[in-house]
This record gives C-alpha cells, sequence and structure tokens, in this order.
C-alpha cells in the first residue's frame, strides 16, 4: 500500500501545533507551531527536511494560519493529503474512542467545553477552520479522555452527592490518554510482551504531567481527575491541595474563585515552588548552583510523583515495569533517579549508567540487575492521532 499522510492538528486558544504524519516513516514530513495568534506578534514557525522557517502572519487568526500552512502540507504530501487528525482534550463519557466529525460530533464537543473550558473551545476553532478549507477531505477527533474511559467506577468516582454525577458529569476523566495508549503499546513491543498481558505503570511527565495505570492495554486509574489540575505538581499546576483552599483564601485574602484558580493553574506547581520557572531544565541548573527554592521543587516533585505511581499499582494484578515518558521524563536522569529512590519497596532500583545514556533520544531498560523493569520510551501522540485517525478512516 503506498504511504498515506495524514495531518495532525493541536489548537490551543491562541496557537496550532502541527505535524504530517506517514505512519511508515519516522520522521515527521512537515511540522511546526503558529502561536501568538490573533495578535500583532502572530507567527509561522515550521520544520521541513531539516530545515527551518518562520513566517509572520500579523493579526492571523487559526482560519489564517491553516490557510498558511495548509499549502505548505499539501506539497510536503506530494498532493495526496488523506485526512485530519484533531487531538481534543476533552470526550467527557461519550467519547470513548476517536470519531470522525460531523454536526452531531461537534455539537457533543461544544456541550463538553463547560468541563474542559481552555481547551474544547480552542479545539473546536481549528476544527471549524479546518472543515471550512477542506470540506471534502476525512477528518477525524481524538480525545485525550477516551483512553482513560475504562476506568472502573470505584476509581472515576468523587465521594460527592450523586446527583452532581448524574446530573453535571462531575467524576474522573483523565488526560494525556494518547501517550499513555501509545508508549504503552510501546513497551510491550520493545519487551515481547502481548499487550493483552501486561501491567505497566506510565509517568508521562512534561509541562503537564500524569501518572497511569495500563493493564491489558486499558487505563485502570489515572492521576488527573475531572479537569488537569488534578493529580502530580506541574509546571505552573499545583496538582492536588486541599479541596478547601478555595474557600480559606476568599475568608481570609479575599480571593475570588477566579483568582484562585489562575493562582492554581498558572502560578504554582515548579514555577511556585522555586519562585523562579517552570523548566525543568533551569531548576536542575538552579539547584546544582545552590538554589533553595529549586532545590526544594524538585525533591516536592519527585517525592510526589513516587507517591501517585505507589497509588497507580493499586490497580495492577503485577508489575511488568514502570515507563518514564514526556520532556522530562525522556531527558531528567535526575528525576527518575530520585523518584525511583522513593519506590523501594516496590522493589525498583536503576543502573545508573543506563539512567544517565537515556536523554535527547537515547531510550531504553534502565532498571538495575535482577530487578524490574524501568523503561525511557519517548512518546509521539502525534503518530497515534494519526493511526487512530487512519483506522477509523479505514472502518
Amino acid at each position: 500500500m503506498p504511504s498515506r499522510n495524514i495531518l495532525v492538528i493541536n489548537c490551543g486558544s491562541s496557537s496550532i501545533k502541527f505535524a504530517l504524519v506517514k505512519p511508515d516513516q519516522a520522521q515527521f514530513a512537515i511540522s511546526g507551531l503558529a502561536e501568538r495568534l490573533g495578535s500583532t506578534d502572530a507567527v509561522l514557525h515550521w520544520q521541513r527536511d531539516n530545515a527551518k522557517h518562520s513566517l509572520a502572519i500579523a493579526g492571523g487568526d487559526h482560519r489564517s494560519a491553516l490557510a498558511h500552512l495548509l499549502p505548505m502540507v499539501q506539497e510536503a504530501a506530494d498532493g495526496q493529503l488523506h485526512g485530519i487528525g484533531h487531538r481534543v482534550v476533552h470526550g467527557g463519557e461519550r467519547f470513548t474512542s476517536a470519531q470522525r466529525l460531523d454536526a452531531e460530533v461537534i455539537d457533543a464537543i461544544r456541550a463538553i467545553a463547560p468541563l474542559a473550558p481552555l481547551h474544547n473551545p480552542a479545539s473546536l476553532l481549528g476544527i471549524e477552520a479546518a472543515l471550512a478549507l477542506y470540506p471534502e477531505l476525512p477528518q477525524v477527533a481524538v480525545f485525550d479522555t477516551a483512553f482513560h474511559q475504562t476506568l472502573p467506577e470505584h476509581a472515576y468516582r468523587y465521594a460527592v452527592p450523586q446527583q452532581l454525577y448524574r446530573e453535571h458529569g462531575v467524576r474522573r476523566y483523565g488526560f494525556h490518554g494518547t501517550s499513555h495508549r501509545f508508549v504503552s503499546l510501546r513497551a510491550a513491543e520493545v519487551t515481547g510482551l502481548a499487550v493483552t498481558d501486561s501491567s505497566w505503570l506510565v509517568a508521562h511527565l512534561g509541562n503537564g504531567c500524569s501518572t497511569c495505570a495500563v493493564v491489558d492495554g486499558q487505563s485502570r486509574d489515572t492521576s488527573m481527575g475531572m479537569t488537569p489540575l488534578e493529580g502530580l505538581v506541574m509546571g505552573t499546576r499545583s496538582g492536588d491541595v486541599d479541596p478547601n483552599l478555595h474557600s480559606h483564601l476568599a475568608r481570609t485574602l479575599g480571593w475570588s474563585l477566579e483568582q484562585t484558580d489562575r493562582m492554581l493553574n498558572h502560578d504554582s506547581g515548579l514555577l511556585g515552588l522555586s519562585g523562579l520557572s517552570n523548566d525543568m531544565r533551569s531548576l536542575e541548573q538552579a539547584r546544582e548552583q545552590g538554589h533553595a527554592g529549586a532545590t526544594l521543587a524538585i525533591e516536592v516533585f519527585c517525592y510526589r510523583l513516587s507517591k501517585s505511581l505507589a497509588a497507580m499499582s493499586c490497580a495492577l494484578p503485577r508489575l511488568d515495569g514502570l515507563i518514564f515518558t514526556g520532556g522530562i521524563g525522556e531527558n531528567s536522569p535526575l528525576i527518575r533517579s530520585k523518584t525511583v529512590a522513593h519506590l523501594r519497596l516496590l522493589g525498583l532500583a536503576l543502573d545508573e549508567d543506563a539512567n544517565a545514556r537515556c536523554i535527547r533520544g537515547v531510550s531504553g531498560p534502565i532498571q538495575a540487575a535482577d530487578h524490574p523493569r524501568v523503561l525511557v520510551i519517548p512518546t509521539n501522540e502525534e503518530r497515534q492521532i494519526a493511526l487512530d485517525t487512519l483506522a477509523l478512516l479505514d472502518t
């Protein structure tokens, strides 16, 4: 079968990440980022054939950015673009798998938007712009939450009155599902285990972070909840805090809900703890220079991560391995080492030389001899979205 080309689009409120994926090729034919959309500083960056380019599109919105990038994508695809896969963060309980886009699916994504007010409206901007420009091209929505729809009820229900769940969908949904799915499938492949008979702990660590328990190819528990704020310490998100923090800050400081929400989502996490940065690379450098805030941020990050992984192990019948992925998980020997050091009761230990080698795209096993597997596996959400898109178009 000749190579097929899928454009993967990931929209933010003022940005579009994109990649042209040919599933039979390891590298993207073209990829890039349109950022600061809607402002005078809007710009489109792209990379093709190892060459980097930029184009100012002052005042350009999502449709304008797509109008600029789609001809370049068509050229890179030799005029043969077979479909577009859209990353959509929240599918609620409605969507348990990728869906071909039509009016009904788009209306449902819009109806779910209150559960993801920062994400779903942005995805809809990209979907509507792409459909307007290429109405004849098959387009698919791939949902971050879909992989986690296999969670049992005891894992996804909150201990709140039933009507909040029944009438308003207040429950745990989980995110980063495309990444957790991709790396757990890859782990089974590289270790020779059957996907349907394997059990993994996964740590997806980037500016957003989450853990997941994957059993027989299905998510059984995950650290994020109704929103991506629940769970681990992240770049600027607090992760778990006392649920009464909102009312405490309202009483003592007069803060509004909006002020507290902004603080927990944008001013907390590594940034809040360190008082310096949300970038782990900067914090590791500062730690080496004795910066107390950076040191504390790293210690809290690793301890909370290890606690979450230990909790996720409750969902496993056995442990076939721990997987590190994402920008931090793939590139920080320090974070992997400190995290695993807290997990002695799971029998985990690292080969420090192997751990140190796994940076900048180098992956593989890093466990010490005669200890449970620990793997570094690069994630590739764009490729998984493309594969899900093709699988749906082939049915």
